[in-house]
This record gives structure tokens, C-alpha cells and sequence, in this order.
């Protein structure tokens, strides 16, 4: 239980004025508060309410009012005593006025001066790039603009306040967006290596097949020359998004994309080599059945994780199969049906997922520290 929450350093921490210790210490509070939390995704909502305002003077009569209401202020007592009650409705809907668009003006402030601030971007060896010209020691990269790296070149980027990504050679890297709410980089080929210390849904990485969906982690990210996206965590959950198809995976699983279908199956590391490349082909080629028996027979109650993502992308008696081998391998909870699950009831599947959760994370709370705490080192 928390004695102590960081709600009054949310703030400064979504603009970027915290140290980097205070803010490492922000960051690691969050993912275990929910509260925090909670009031972080609320101050999230205040700045994208104000990206969309549109940004517009005052009306010159209202700052008249203001002027003139602030001048009265000087005029003796006994004048303003015959006008008290007229004067006072005024003065509380025009002290309302002024709180209005002093919060308006803040917040839109906030909300216009804290986005697009350029990267950061360190040389880590040879010449990295930034559109076409060569960076020093450091450089900085802005919303829109390209990092670029050959066989003998890489570079570290400060994502905002939030983490680091480590580009490797042969990459080719672009910043789409930042702003308080979110952090989005575009991998068009190459690999980086992600830490990222800041609660879910803040950081995301446009791939050719997917869009990576940071959780609070660190992986590694490879796409190659045709656009395919290979996914590895080596901490914490990421997810894998194309339109309606998604892949949660965590701390030492991995994910295979392909272009214009999305993301495969997660799987584990230390699954069986038969696993990997049948699921390979069950999710990308031909000859489903078989591939899918192999599967089945290969599956350890850890790989329960590729059976559950599998039950939504198959046909009904393919889903029957993988529900019977599930349920020898970790029971379903109360409440979750044969029928239900086969029928892809979301509450049921969303249950059974919760309960296997456990299963298949591998993180450990010293381990979360120890990374937070080598940030900056």
C-alpha cells in the first residue's frame, strides 16, 4: 500500500521539469499505483482537450471588463457601497470570465509549447545522420526529420522524459509526434533497442506490419528489407496492433509481423523449435491443420499464451481443439465456459486471460528496479 502518492508531481512530470532522478521515481511510483495512474490519464485528457481548442483572441470587450473591473478596485468604499449589489453579480461573472480563459490560456499554453520539442540524439559510433547531415557527439532530432545509420554506425535517442531507444546500424529511424500524450517513431528498417520507464499507451512505434504499443518495457524491434517486424521482450508487456488484430506480449516472448496481414502468434523464447515453425505457418502460409496439430502437441502450460491469442483466429472446430488441449494444460476459472470460449465470448476470454496472466509474466519487481535505475548512469 502506497503512504505517499506523486499526484501533485504529475504535472511537472508530464512537461518534462523533473530531474532525472525525481523523475525515474515518478515513473516507478505510476506503474504500481493505480491511483496515480489514474490521475495521470485524467491530466492526459485536460491537454488533448486543449490540443483541440481553437486557438483564438479574447474578446476585446471581455478584456475591457477585466480592465475595468481591476480599476474599481482603487475607487473609494462608500462609491462602491450604492453599487454593491449590482456590482457584486458583476464581479462573480466577471471574476467567472477571467478563470475561464486564464485556464484556457495555461492550459493551451502547456499544451502548444510542450509538443514537437526536438530529440535529443547521442553518436554511440561512425556517422549517423540526421536527414542527410552528419550529427557530432550529439545532435537533436526533430518531429518529422530522419536518423539514419550505415553498417558502422549507431545512435542513442532520448524519447522526451520518458526513455531511451538505441538505434542500431543499418536503420532508418523518423520522429512522427510528441506531445505530452504521446510519443510515436516511425522504424522503417533496422532494429532499436527500447527502455521506455512511463505508464502504458504513451510511447509508440509505427513498423511496415504493426504498430508496437509500449506497456511500460524494454524490447528490441528488427524490420527488414520486404517490411516483416520481429518483436522481442526482455521486459514488461508490449502489444502489437493492426486494425482489429492484436498480440500482447510479455517479458521473454516474442512476435512476428508481415505486411498487410499484422501480427502472428506470440510465442516464448524456450518453446520448442517444432512450435515456432509451425505457428509460422499457421499464422502466415498454408496447411493450417497440420501446423496447428504440431502446435497442440508441442504446448507446455506456458504456451497457453499462444494458445489464448490463437482461439480468435481460428475456424470453430479449430478452436475447439485448442480449447480441450488448454483445458489440460491450466484449467479455466469459474464462470468460464466450453461454449463460451468457443463461441469467443469477451468476458469469458477476458477472464481466462487474467487468470493465466500469472503464468506467463516473468517479471520481477527488483528487476523493474534495477532498470530504472540504470537509466541515466
Amino acid at each position: 500500500m502506497f503512504t505517499k502518492h506523486v499526484s501533485k508531481e504529475l504535472s511537472a512530470y508530464c512537461q518534462g521539469e523533473l530531474g532525472s532522478d525525481d523523475s525515474r521515481r515518478v515513473a516507478e511510483h505510476i506503474l504500481g499505483c493505480r491511483r496515480c495512474r489514474k490521475d495521470l490519464e485524467e491530466i492526459k485528457l485536460g491537454i488533448q482537450f486543449a490540443e483541440r481548442i481553437t486557438h483564438a483572441p479574447a474578446p476585446a470587450s471581455l478584456w475591457r471588463e477585466i480592465e475595468s473591473l481591476l480599476d474599481q478596485q482603487s475607487i473609494p468604499q462608500r462609491r462602491l457601497s450604492r453599487r454593491r449589489s449590482w456590482v457584486s453579480w458583476r464581479n462573480a461573472g466577471l471574476a467567472a470570465a477571467a478563470v475561464i480563459v486564464t485556464v484556457i490560456v495555461v492550459v493551451s499554453w502547456y499544451a502548444i509549447h510542450s509538443q514537437d520539442a526536438p530529440w535529443e540524439v547521442v553518436r554511440l559510433a561512425g556517422n549517423p545522420t540526421i536527414n542527410s547531415d552528419r550529427i557530432g557527439d550529439e545532435g537533436s532530432l526533430g518531429v518529422g526529420e530522419w536518423l539514419n545509420t550505415d553498417a558502422s554506425s549507431r545512435a542513442q535517442v532520448k524519447v522526451a522524459n520518458i526513455g531511451e531507444v538505441e538505434v542500431e546500424p543499418n536503420s532508418r529511424l523518423r520522429l512522427v509526434k510528441t506531445q505530452i500524450n504521446e510519443h510515436r517513431v516511425e522504424l522503417a528498417r533496422g532494429s532499436m533497442q527500447a527502455r521506455i520507464w512511463a505508464p502504458p499507451k504513451l510511447f509508440f512505434v509505427n513498423t511496415p506490419s504493426a504498430v508496437a504499443v509500449d506497456h511500460g518495457c524494454a524490447y528490441t524491434l528488427d524490420v527488414d528489407d520486404a517490411g516483416a517486424t520481429m518483436l522481442h521482450v526482455t521486459m514488461g508487456w508490449v502489444a502489437l496492433v493492426l486494425g482489429g488484430r492484436e498480440s500482447m506480449v510479455p517479458t521473454g516472448g516474442r512476435c512476428d509481423t508481415r505486411p498487410e496481414i499484422g501480427p502472428g502468434t506470440p510465442y516464448f523464447d524456450d518453446a520448442s523449435e517444432a512450435l515456432k515453425k509451425a505457428l509460422a505457418k499457421l499464422d502466415f502460409e498454408a496447411g493450417a491443420e497440420e501446423a496447428l496439430s504440431i502446435v497442440l502437441a508441442q504446448s507446455r502450460p506456458l504456451d497457453t499464451l499462444t494458445l489464448w491469442h490463437l482461439l480468435p483466429r481460428l475456424t470453430r472446430p479449430q478452436r475447439e481443439r485448442v480449447y480441450d488441449r488448454m483445458v489440460l494444460l491450466i484449467a479455466p476459472p469459474a464462470g468460464v465456459t466450453r461454449e463460451g470460449v468457443i463461441n469467443l465470448d469477451e468476458t469469458m476470454l477476458d477472464i481466462w486471460r487474467e487468470q493465466l496472466k500469472p503464468v506467463w509474466q516473468r517479471d520481477d519487481p527488483a528487476i523493474w528496479k534495477k532498470l530504472l535505475g540504470s537509466v541515466g548512469n
